[in-house]
């Protein structure tokens, strides 16, 4: 006999198929209407199977290791995004770059800073002066990150991030190469800075080119590239940047060999804010900077709705880069059974509306289901960072485009308003999803707060052929909202596991 949990949600999984009435057509009016003709999220998603992705390329350099996973994948080319993972060694360096996508990282581990240029902001950070005629650093606001963060980077906004913990520094990245901020073409680019990297998306230029097959392993010495200086002539190179010819000759890096992240020698000294190490001043620190962010989140809501009405030094130079969803204690819904949820959007953590991005991070205890429910308005990108959960993705025509179990370090990517449900295995399930709307939506389809609940008793018996009651009974089986503790005997309980922070 099947298993009735799973019978069940297929009576809930008709009321989607129902509503599965765009067209190709209707698309291209939305992505015209929007983006113009040239560039835009919205593109074919005939997707008949989806597949739990791994990492399919891996640099590894002096100071950490980049992983990336194939961005022409019919997947990802879908959603209009490219993922990639950095693993930055303590004392690592990812050299400074910029990219022509925004970028949504999430902490996974460890801890860091993080510095992002914003043209024509003031260098707010700056050392004191000692004597007089002596040289003082100035630099723009540094951020401390640590496991938990999510932060993000506008495209084209230079960046680097240092490893100042003692374990690694472990985050995932979502690079929105469909947004209308990016004018070139879907291929993901980083533009470095310094140093002489090795390209981190060859396969895609590869696919634009027409090349046959799909690339999935490293292709040894094809893919070295330089920082953009490295093709300015030595003598112009210096006299833009008034330095001699020796000085410009390392600023090619032409004979750079540690690649994209390096291992700084010593400690990195920038100017920044004491962090504290640990013990009752981290627990007063940690207190002090969540006062700083409502602070700033009141400020926000004082000064209007809408971000980008309010000013270039108040919206864009003083605007927060980062917000946390990993601590538990700030968990938006929480069943001590099932497991918690926390997500953010555009109201609350503002420059997504500039990046058209939001986010969600989930742990599911063991035995537990994330209620199923189909995003309204966006893709999600899924990244498993803990644990196992059986995955089954429907589409609209009521078949099956994934079915199987989820693991640590795969991405799966669920198209906009295909229904999924999720299950945690024994040892319970931990994720991160990346939604492409910075005010994304689901609807679940069983639970208080569910379509079904919506509907009246007898749409449902007649639309189900059954009986009034048992109506009733679907209409009322469920009163958690989203998270769903497993069904058990009062003898056994779930044992929630150990978190780590």
């Amino acid at each position: 006999m099947g298993n009735p949990l799973f019978l069940s949600l297929s009576l809930c999984f008709l009321v989607l198929f129902n509503g599965c009435l765009a067209t190709d057509e209707n698309l291209r009016d939305v992505s015209r209407r929007y983006y113009g003709e040239g560039q835009s999220r919205y593109r074919e998603c005939r997707l008949d199977r989806l597949d739990a992705l791994e990492p399919s390329r891996r640099i590894e350099a002096e100071g950490g290791i980049i992983e990336m996973w194939d961005p022409s994948h019919e997947m990802f080319r879908c959603a209009g995004v490219a993922v990639q993972r950095y693993i930055i060694d303590p004392n690592g360096l990812l050299l400074p770059q910029y990219t022509n996508a925004p970028r949504l990282i999430y902490v996974e581990r460890g801890r860091g800073i993080k510095g992002v240029v914003l043209p024509g902001c003031p260098e707010t950070y700056q050392e004191s002066q000692q004597s007089a005629g002596e040289f003082r650093d100035r630099h723009q606001k540094i951020h401390h990150v640590r496991a938990g963060d999510l932060f993000a980077v506008p495209a084209g906004s230079a960046h680097w991030a240092y490893n100042d913990g003692n374990e690694k520094l472990i985050a995932v990245v979502l690079l929105d190469v469909s947004n209308h901020a990016n004018q070139l073409d879907f291929h993901p680019r980083a533009f470095y800075l310094a140093g002489n990297p090795e390209e981190e998306f060859p396969e895609w230029r590869s696919q634009w080119k027409g090349e046959q097959g799909r690339h999935s392993g490293r292709k040894e010495g094809s893919s070295n590239k330089n920082n953009i200086f490295y093709a300015f002539d030595d003598r112009v190179l210096a006299e833009i940047l008034n330095i001699n010819i020796e000085l410009a000759t390392k600023i090619r890096g032409g004979d750079d060999f540690r690649r994209n992240i390096i291992k700084v020698e010593g400690q990195l000294q920038v100017i920044r804010p004491p962090r504290s190490r640990g013990g009752r001043r981290g627990e007063e620190q940690e207190w002090e900077e969540e006062q700083e962010e409502e602070m700033q989140r009141q400020r926000e809501r004082h000064q209007g709705r809408r971000w980008d009405d309010n000013g270039l030094d108040e919206t864009i130079c003083s605007m927060r880069m980062k917000e946390n969803i990993g601590d538990a204690s700030r968990a938006d819904m929480y069943t001590p059974e099932a497991g918690r949820l926390s997500t953010t959007n555009s109201h609350r953590f503002p420059i997504l509306r500039w990046l058209q991005l939001s986010a969600e991070r989930g742990v599911l205890y063991r035995n537990a289901m994330y209620a199923p429910h189909w995003n309204q308005n966006a893709h999600s990108v899924i990244f498993v960072t803990r644990g196992r959960a059986r995955v089954q993705v429907v589409d609209c025509r009521g078949q099956t485009v994934y079915d199987g179990e989820l693991q640590q370090r795969q991405v799966l990517v669920v198209p906009q308003n295909f229904a999924i449900v999720k299950k945690a295995s024994e040892e319970g399930f931990e994720w991160v999803s990346f939604k492409t709307n910075d005010n994304a939506m689901i609807n679940t389809l069983a639970g208080r707060t569910s379509v079904m609940r919506a509907f009246p008793v007898q749409v449902l018996a007649s639309a189900y052929r059954m009986s009034t009651e048992e109506a009733r009974r679907l209409k009322l089986n469920r009163e958690e909202t989203t998270l769903l503790a497993p069904r058990m005997s009062s003898s056994r309980r779930p044992a929630n596991p150990v978190e780590e922070m």
